[in-house]
C-alpha cells in the first residue's frame, strides 16, 4: 500500500505544470521601460556595468546627471556677444557644449528617485526641480553680474589713471566672472550709461589690444642653420601704446615658430622702453624659409586659471603680433674619408656615402673647397681579421667620425664605431658584412646624436 502511494505521488508530480522563471524584463521598473516624465522636473537615467575596477554607483550617477542636463537648453540671445560670431555656427555649438559639460559638475539640489540593479548592471533615476534650478541660476547670475560690473568699473578707473596693464587685467577678471552668461543680454549701467555687460567687456578687451603696436627689428634675418655659430640670433621686439604714444612697459610677450621648427625661448616681458630681446636657440627644420611669430601673451594678461570658455573666446580676439622671416642657410660640409678593408684601401667608401646621404636628407649641402665649408667631416675606418669557426670567418671593424668647425678649427663631435663584428664564408665577405652593420649603427644609433650636436 505504501509503495502504491509513493508511485501515485510520482505520477502526479510528473503531470503537474512546470514553474517558469520570471522574465527579467518584467522585473524592471517602469522608468527603465519608458523614459520618465514628471511635470516641473528635469529627469535623468544613468547606467553602469558592475565591476571590481570601477565605482559603478558613482559612474551611474554621473551618467544620470549628464542625461538630466541634456534637457536643459542653452539659449543664445540675438543681442549677446555670441551673436558677433554667428557666422561661425561651430563656435556657438562649442560654447553650448562647454556650458552643458560644466553644468553636470555644478548642478545642485538634484534628488535620487530610485535605483535598480541586476547581477551585471546598475541604474539610477534622478530628478531636478525646474523652478528651483532656475532660482539657483538666477541667483548665481546676479552675483556674477555684480562682480563683473565691479571689475568693469575698476578697469575703467585704471584706464583713466593711465594704468593700462592693470585695466586690461580687470577687464579679463570681469570676463571670467560673466563667462557662463555670454549668450545672455545682461544690461547694466556703467559711468551713467546702460550697456550690454558681456558685449562691453569683450569690446573693451579688444579695444585695449587694438591700442598696442608691436613690431620686430629686423623683420627679416639671414642665418645659418647652426644658429649658435651665427651672430644673428637675437631679434628686438618693440611695443608701444598708439593712443598714448609711449612704450608699453612690462607687457608680456610670447614667441613661437609659425613656419618651420626650432627652439625659441617662449616667454618675455618688455622693459621700460617697451623692448624685449627674442632669442633663437636652434633651427630644427631644414626649410630654407621659416617664420617666428611674436605676439602679446593674453594668457599672461588674463591671469591664471583660464577656463575652456576663455580658451574658446580668446581665439576670436585680434592680438597684436609681428613676424620674423628667417632665411635659413644650410650648413656647408667638406667631407673626407679613408676607408680600408683588412688594411687595403676600399674602392668604394661605404660609410662616407651613407653619411653624405643622411646629411643631405637633413638639410646639409656639400663643397669640394674646404675654405668655403662650415663643417669638416672626416671618416677613418678599417677592418681586421678575427677568428675562424668551421666555415665562418669573423672580422672586426673600427671606425672614427670627427666633425670640426672650419672657421674656428674646433672639434665639436667625435664618435667611434668600435669592433663591429662581421661574418662571412671568407674574410672579404665578413668585412663587407661588418661595414654593412657599421652603416646600420651609424643611421640608427649615432645620427640623431650627431645632428643634435653639430646643429647647436
Amino acid at each position: 500500500m505504501k509503495r502504491l502511494f509513493i508511485l501515485l505521488l510520482i505520477a502526479l508530480a510528473g503531470c503537474s505544470p512546470k514553474v517558469q522563471p520570471p522574465d527579467p524584463e518584467s522585473l524592471k521598473p517602469a522608468w527603465l521601460k519608458t523614459a520618465p516624465y514628471q511635470d516641473g522636473y528635469y529627469t535623468g537615467i544613468g547606467h553602469s556595468l558592475k565591476g571590481n575596477d570601477t565605482n559603478y554607483i558613482q559612474a551611474a550617477k554621473k551618467s544620470a546627471l549628464e542625461d538630466l542636463i541634456s534637457d536643459i537648453k542653452v539659449n543664445v540671445s540675438s543681442t549677446s556677444v555670441l551673436s558677433q560670431f554667428e557666422a561661425d555656427k561651430k563656435f556657438t555649438e562649442q560654447y553650448e557644449q562647454i556650458i552643458k559639460t560644466t553644468a553636470a559638475d555644478e548642478i545642485e539640489e538634484f534628488e535620487l528617485v530610485e535605483a535598480w540593479e541586476d547581477p551585471s548592471n546598475y541604474w539610477v533615476y534622478y530628478r531636478l526641480s525646474i523652478a528651483r534650478y532656475r532660482q539657483i541660476k538666477e541667483e548665481q547670475k546676479r552675483n556674477a553680474t555684480l562682480l563683473a560690473t565691479d571689475y568693469l568699473q575698476k578697469a575703467r578707473d585704471a584706464e583713466r589713471a593711465g594704468e593700462r596693464l592693470q585695466s586690461v587685467n580687470y577687464y579679463f577678471q570681469a570676463f571670467r566672472s560673466i563667462e557662463k552668461y555670454l549668450g545672455e543680454a545682461i544690461r547694466v549701467t556703467i559711468d551713467g550709461k546702460e550697456v550690454l555687460l558681456a558685449n562691453e567687456i569683450y569690446a573693451s578687451i579688444q579695444a585695449t589690444l587694438d591700442r598696442i603696436s608691436l613690431r620686430v627689428d629686423p623683420a627679416v634675418i639671414e642665418l645659418n642653420r647652426r644658429v649658435q655659430q651665427s651672430a644673428q640670433t637675437v631679434v628686438m621686439a618693440k611695443a608701444y601704446y598708439k593712443d598714448l604714444n609711449k612704450p608699453a612697459a612690462a607687457l608680456p610677450l610670447v614667441a613661437a615658430f609659425e613656419k618651420g621648427a626650432g627652439d625659441v625661448f617662449p616667454n618675455y616681458r618688455t622693459d621700460q622702453l617697451g623692448q624685449s630681446k627674442i632669442l633663437l636657440n636652434k633651427i630644427g627644420s631644414k626649410d630654407i624659409e621659416q617664420t617666428v611669430g611674436v605676439r602679446v601673451d593674453i594668457d599672461a594678461l588674463s591671469g591664471s586659471g583660464n577656463s575652456p570658455i576663455y580658451t574658446l573666446v580668446a581665439r576670436t580676439l585680434h592680438v597684436p603680433a609681428a613676424q620674423v622671416a628667417l632665411k635659413v642657410q644650410r650648413p656647408l660640409v667638406y667631407l673626407t674619408a679613408e676607408e680600408r678593408s683588412l688594411g687595403v684601401t676600399k674602392a668604394t667608401v661605404q660609410i662616407s656615402n651613407k653619411l653624405r646621404n643622411l646629411l643631405a636628407n637633413n638639410g646639409f649641402e656639400f663643397t669640394d673647397d674646404k675654405r668655403k665649408a662650415d663643417l669638416w667631416f672626416d671618416i677613418q675606418s678599417d677592418s681586421e681579421k678575427g677568428s675562424v669557426t668551421g666555415s665562418i670567418y669573423v672580422t672586426y671593424l673600427t671606425g672614427v667620425i670627427k666633425v670640426v668647425t672650419v672657421k674656428e678649427n674646433k672639434e665639436i663631435y667625435a664618435t667611434t664605431l668600435d669592433r663591429i663584428k662581421g661574418y662571412g664564408l671568407d674574410y672579404d665577405k665578413s668585412s663587407i658584412d661588418a661595414y654593412a652593420k657599421a652603416i646600420d649603427t651609424l643611421e640608427k644609433d649615432r645620427m640623431n646624436e650627431l645632428l643634435n650636436t653639430v646643429l647647436q
